[in-house]
């Protein structure tokens, strides 16, 4: 099993290539003179993103408030180049996992390969071959400004209809709140 490990690394953002309705979504990680990229769908991207502040507000809340967790992302961790290139994708994700380290104060991400056994239709993965994995140690700060980052990544995308919430296109966008109809009047 090829594990990509990162403690910590010098950059890991989430970024996406593409149009809006058509982007394709990465996590990127750099350090040690290596960058490991991996591909993960648009959703993924917001799981992680919310879980990662989420497990960020559970440490506050369980330490009293004494754990080195910044409420907001700090302003001078803010990431907004784009993924560095070329972009190679090593593996395209399947789980994810995070962790709190309290003997370090770091957050722990793990990304793993997607296999066989991930789709519905397998039960076990019988290629013989353990899944690559991208583990990645970063500080609570730099965890809190990758979330940020994330969310951002994900809110750029198209807009939502106001009636249904689903994805307006720049073609138009048949809304099921109007029976078939454009929100504009004209039928499909």
């Amino acid at each position: 099993m090829p594990v990509f490990d990162y403690d910590p690394p010098d950059r890991f953002v989430a970024g996406a290539v593409g149009q809006p309705g058509a982007r394709a979504f990465f996590l990127q990680a750099r350090g040690q003179g290596r960058v490991t990229t991996v591909a993960l769908e648009k959703f993924q991207v917001a799981v992680l993103a919310d879980r990662l502040d989420e497990l960020l507000d559970e440490v506050l809340r369980r330490t009293g408030g004494r754990a080195p967790v910044p409420a907001a992302a700090p302003a001078e961790l803010a990431d907004d180049a784009p993924l560095d290139l070329p972009i190679d994708e090593d593996f395209r994700v399947g789980t994810m996992a995070l962790a709190w380290d309290p003997e370090t104060s770091q957050v722990i991400i793990e990304a793993q390969e997607a296999t066989a056994a991930d789709d519905e239709d397998e039960m076990f993965d019988d290629t013989g071959l353990e899944p690559a994995v991208l583990r990645v140690r970063i500080s609570p700060a730099a965890a809190r400004a990758f979330s940020r980052r994330a969310l951002d990544l994900v809110a750029a995308g198209r807009p939502p209809c106001p009636l249904c919430g689903q994805p307006l296109e720049p073609e138009g966008h048949i809304c099921v709140r109007l029976n078939g109809h454009h929100p504009g009047g004209t039928t499909a």
